[in-house]
Order: structure tokens, then C-alpha cells, then sequence
């Protein structure tokens, strides 16, 4: 009896530390693989990659390469976005070392203005690099080709408004680039631009009330009746009565 009793301690004795074995077993096993994994997790984390996605250098904001108009920074992209992503307007900027320029795939006095002109007119409401710098400098030098006033009069219906959702956006560069543009146009287009200024001066006159925005504005005024001739000053002035002629 004795032996058969010490046989069976032996046995229950056995196999509790055989649990006992198998459960330190297993919890090594668990601090192996949480170890594994943490050294992955951290050996992805320090890759240059992961880095600089975690961590993005200020660089990657002012660098135009690392702007993609379809991102997460852009919930929607505009028309001009789309348009200039999709090869749809015939130029691309050329980065110097200090300043940019444009290089068109063809010469620019080839180019139809109908809907060119009007596509980079829509352009000067963009805020973000480098749509900003395409569409004000294509625009700008698109009205400097020969036989520029017969192409740009035809759309001056369909360009004024466009022109007036730029001198109405709430952001000061915007409006900047509609005021340079509307100057640009009437060099160009000369008196034909009058009957359309009365569209314009309205949110002309507004700005001008802003004192950062008044010599821009006087010089503007001044550069439509220098270009529109004796016709354009009464119009400015039945808008914007406190305006003087550059004639007095």
C-alpha cells in the first residue's frame, strides 16, 4: 500500500510540474513573439521612410514636387487642377534656382485663346503651388503673342466674369492676380473693354476702401482709363466717384 501511494504522489507530483512546465513554456513563448514584433514595429518606424511620414520635414510643404492635387491634403481638386494634372494646358513650370518660368510645349501665338485664355483666367482663384504661378504667368504671357487683341476680344463675355470671381475671393493674393490680369487684359483689348468695366468696379470699389489695397487699386483705375480711352473715365467714376483722372 505504502509503495502504491508513493507511486501515485509521484505521479500527481509529475504531472502538476509538467503544467507548470508547459505553462512557462508558453508564456516565454508569448514574450518572444510580443518581442518580435515590437522590434518590427520598430525597425519600421525608424526606416527613413516611415520617418519622414510620421515626421514631415517643413521642406515637403514648400517643395511643388510633393504636391499631388488627388492627396489627402486637397479633398477635392479643382478644375484647373484636373485639368493642368491631366496635360490639358500646354506648358510647365520650370523650376530655376531663382525664379520660375514656363515652357510651352509649342509657341503660344500657335495656341487657340477659346478655351486657353479663359481655363487659366479660372486659374487665378488657385491658392495652392503651382497652379498659382501657371495660371497668372500663362495668362500674362499669352496676351503678349501677336494678334493677341483679335483672339482675346472675341471671349471678353466669357472672360469677365471669371475675372470678377477673382477680385471677389476673400484671399488677398487672389484678388492680387485678378487686378494684375484685368490691366494685363485691357493693354490688350483697349477701349472694348469699357462696356464690360461697369461688372468689375463694383468689388473695385470695395477693396479700395482697404488701405493695403488703395495705391494698387488708383493704378489699376488709372491703367483702364490710360487704355479705354475718354469713354472708360465716366464709367469708372459713376462706380467710384472719388476717383481722379489721371488727366487733371
Amino acid at each position: 500500500m505504502q509503495k502504491s501511494e508513493g507511486s501515485g504522489g509521484t505521479q500527481l507530483k509529475n504531472r502538476a510540474t509538467g503544467n507548470y512546465d508547459q505553462r512557462t513554456s508558453s508564456s516565454t513563448q508569448i514574450k518572444h513573439r510580443n518581442a518580435v514584433q515590437g522590434s518590427k514595429s520598430s525597425l519600421s518606424t525608424s526606416s527613413p521612410e516611415s520617418a519622414r511620414k510620421l515626421h514631415p520635414r517643413p521642406s515637403d510643404k514648400l517643395n511643388p514636387k510633393t504636391i499631388n492635387p488627388f492627396g489627402e491634403q486637397s479633398r477635392a481638386p479643382s478644375a484647373f487642377a484636373a485639368i493642368y494634372s491631366k496635360g490639358g494646358i500646354p506648358c510647365r513650370l520650370v523650376h530655376g534656382s531663382v525664379k520660375h518660368r514656363l515652357q510651352w510645349e509649342c509657341p503660344p501665338e500657335s495656341l487657340s485663346f477659346d478655351p486657353l485664355l479663359i481655363t487659366l483666367a479660372e486659374g487665378l482663384r488657385e491658392t495652392k503651388h503651382p497652379y498659382t504661378f501657371v495660371s497668372k504667368e500663362g495668362f500674362r504671357e499669352l496676351l503678349l503673342v501677336k494678334g493677341a487683341p483679335e483672339k482675346a476680344i472675341p471671349l471678353l463675355p466669357r472672360l469677365i466674369p471669371v475675372l470678377k470671381a477673382a477680385l471677389v475671393h476673400s484671399d488677398d493674393e487672389v484678388f492680387e492676380r485678378g487686378l494684375n490680369a484685368l490691366v494685363q487684359l485691357s493693354v490688350v483689348v483697349g477701349p472694348c473693354l469699357n462696356d464690360h468695366l461697369k461688372h468689375l468696379l463694383t468689388s473695385l470699389s470695395k477693396r479700395l476702401m482697404d488701405k493695403k489695397f488703395k495705391e494698387p487699386i488708383t493704378s489699376a483705375l488709372q491703367k483702364l482709363e490710360q487704355h479705354g480711352g475718354s469713354g472708360s473715365l465716366s464709367i469708372i467714376k459713376s462706380k467710384i466717384p472719388t476717383y481722379c483722372s489721371i488727366c487733371c
